[in-house]
């Protein structure tokens, strides 16, 4: 049996005449940070889109925990708990952070009316558990900083129990103490056994949290090896598509 937490396989994908998947093959293991890296074009978006049921492949195939599954739509990928943070957030502004993090799934009391109490309560421990500190849950999402607002997303993410979580940018337009937060959440979430794939374009961050790097270059992959055989110029010399000392597929 595999030990990985996941496996997709032969991954291809066209769109008319693009075609930005041409038979990549991805694993992750539980606990581990992936960093999906590649130039605009390079197929990394689409095959994340793939992975959390947004766009279906034209051929490929998955196995979860070592078994092969079917990954047709959203609700197959959180089926298997697979959680996605898009660089959106697609968070609601008007609501604050408990309703946010229990949106569509808000604990309810009889009369089908929301226990604000007790969802309150629930976030303020989900926010613990992964060491956020927020004020209050009770916080307008609107009046928050670019990190407090990414540490919802993940608290929301994590609240559905994910083992697979896929994090589009999500140190993006941050400055450099909530940079070093969202980081440091990174890190506990990977302690919490849960694996994590990182899309970014901050180069540096992925020293911090990422254990292995996987390189797309026109649909396919070029690169895959663990941090430690990598440098910031060795990675940039990979996204160009001549990666160093690895024999291009």
């Amino acid at each position: 049996m595999s030990d990985n937490k996941i496996e997709m396989r032969g991954i291809e994908k066209s769109f008319g005449a693009v075609k930005p998947l041409r038979g990549v093959d991805l694993h992750l293991k539980e606990g581990e940070c992936l960093g999906l890296l590649g130039d605009n074009g390079a197929g990394k978006s689409t095959l994340m889109k793939i992975l959390s049921g947004v766009v279906i492949p034209d051929k490929g195939s998955f196995s979860f925990e070592g078994r092969t599954v079917k990954i047709s739509n959203p609700r197959d990928a959180k089926d298997l708990k697979i959680e996605t943070i898009f660089q959106d957030l697609s968070l609601c502004d008007t609501l604050n952070v408990a309703s946010n993090m229990f949106l569509g799934r808000e604990p309810v009391k009889k009369g089908r009316l929301i226990d604000h109490k007790n969802m309150h309560e629930k976030a303020k421990a989900e926010l613990n558990k992964l060491k956020i500190n927020i004020s209050s849950t009770r916080l307008k999402v609107q009046n928050m900083s670019g990190g407090q607002r990414q540490a919802v997303a993940i608290a929301r993410a994590m609240a559905f129990r994910p083992k697979v979580l896929i994090m589009d940018e999500p140190t993006a337009a941050l400055g450099v103490k909530e940079v070093n937060m969202v980081l440091n959440l990174i890190n506990t979430i990977k302690e919490q056994g849960v694996s994590v794939i990182l899309i970014t374009h901050r180069l540096q961050d992925l020293f911090e949290v990422c254990d292995r790097l996987m390189v797309l270059h026109e649909g396919k992959c070029i690169d895959d090896r663990s941090i430690d055989e990598f440098t910031l110029e060795t990675i940039i010399q990979s996204i160009m598509g001549n990666p160093q000392g690895v024999q291009t597929i």
